[in-house]
């Protein structure tokens, strides 16, 4: 089968690109509103392409003043403009939401029979198609052979999220959140070739946020972090065809990513009692979680409240080390990826802290943040290095958290089996 020509070189971070957002006719084209909302807020210049059906739920006039762009449907509009090859040949990126079940088929047989077929013919960029339709039709032999046919082309089909769909009817085929599908689009961006299909079948287990260990009813030991990075490894996985289970502590209240299963924890005593029964049947383990180092000896069942004796006293016991603990109950064949924030000090830098954690808790792989104030916690991008146990290190340059862990994944797929 042939290959789609090879993706444009990776785009520098932040930098605007032409974008062309397809919209098919399904009751979620409302929400490509809100992607189309995010991607101008980037910066981006976005044309937007609906199929005359689309426009059934969304009339073009909404599309016009979101975009300030024309829209049009047909390959005999515009004709001295010759849209139909021009605005795929200058896209960068091409994002379909919703692709419905016929449009999935009309792209993967080749069709050209309205201005949206026509231009994914003439496309030479990232493609994203974001599926939303009933669970029938996701999960009918036919759909599911055009997604791969669409995949083995080099495009990027996700998965859907499952949920409330039409009516009373519920479970995987609602369209994903706009933000999730928007991280993807800068990700396929920053990089064309980050979501291959190369995860497939392979159960992953992903620790994410941050531990609280309580004082008393209202106060907690905790930290900064937000979940973001996690959740992106998540997210990420799951698009390259990995089956995902996010342990999720405190977080930015973020939604479940599409295709990922979710169970939450709160203290590090939860975080370890989930990860310890999720690990036990998954074949790569990524503690990304900030888990709280020390925890109260005792938690107060009551407000402590300020007196004129001044604060109380409060002393400290050590948390146990998850990621130490599950490289000690490791199954064979299991791949156990861990996160280290650090900050210099007088002995050493980021790097020098992160070789010593690496060889002290004995993981495959080790990603290193630096961390402080505007860098890693609470923020959209990240940097770090990747360490190997076999003396590989590989720098992590600044770019967004999905981007950062679509690298990560490159060096579990590398070493998983196939």
């Amino acid at each position: 089968m042939t290959s789609a020509p090879p993706p444009a070189p990776r785009r520098r971070s932040g930098a605007t690109a032409r974008i062309v957002l397809g919209v098919a006719g399904g009751i979620a084209a409302y929400k490509a509103c809100e992607v189309l909302r995010r991607l101008t807020e980037a910066g981006h210049s976005v044309r937007v392409i609906p199929t005359e059906s689309a426009l059934n739920f969304v009339g073009a006039a909404t599309f016009e003043a979101l975009s300030s762009q024309p829209v049009r449907t047909g390959v005999f509009e515009d004709i001295p403009e010759v849209a139909h090859v021009r605005l795929g040949q200058q896209a960068e990126l091409v994002v379909v939401a919703p692709a419905t079940a016929d449009l999935l088929s009309r792209a993967a047989r080749g069709r050209a029979d309205d201005l949206l077929t026509a231009t994914l013919l003439t496309a030479r960029c990232p493609v994203l198609f974001v599926p939303a339709m009933h669970t029938e039709m996701w999960l009918h032999p036919a759909t599911q052979d055009n997604v791969a046919l669409l995949r083995s082309r080099g495009l990027t089909v996700m998965e859907p999220a499952s949920g409330r769909l039409t009516g009373v009817d519920s479970g995987p085929g609602r369209l994903p959140e706009p933000a999730e599908i928007a991280e993807l689009a800068r990700l396929l961006l920053e990089r064309p070739d980050a979501l291959p299909h190369d995860l497939s079948g392979r159960r992953i287990v992903v620790s994410a946020g941050g531990t609280r260990e309580p004082l008393d009813p209202v106060r907690f030991l905790g930290n900064r972090s937000s979940g973001l990075q996690g959740f992106a490894l998540a997210r990420v996985a799951a698009q390259r065809g990995a089956e995902v289970t996010l342990v999720a502590a405190h977080t930015a209240e973020l939604a479940a990513p599409a295709g990922v299963r979710m169970v939450h924890a709160s203290t590090a005593a939860s975080l370890r009692e989930a990860m310890l029964a999720e690990a036990a049947e998954a074949e790569v383990v990524v503690m990304a979680a900030a888990v709280a180092d020390f925890r109260p000896a005792q938690q107060a069942d009551h407000k402590i409240k300020k007196t004129a004796a001044g604060p109380p006293t409060i002393t400290l016991e050590t948390n146990p080390d998850i990621l130490v603990e599950l490289v000690g109950k490791r199954r064979d064949g299991q791949l156990i990826v861990g996160f280290a924030a650090e900050t210099g000090d007088e002995t050493g830098d980021v790097l020098h802290h992160g070789r010593a954690k690496l060889a002290r808790k004995g993981c495959d792989l080790l990603v290193v943040n630096a961390v402080g104030e505007g860098r890693t916690f609470e923020q959209p991008d990240n940097a770090g290095w990747l360490l190997s146990a076999d003396g590989t290190e590989v720098e992590l340059p600044s770019g967004s958290k999905a981007l950062l862990a679509s690298r990560v994944w490159d060096a579990v797929a590398r070493r998983s089996p196939v």
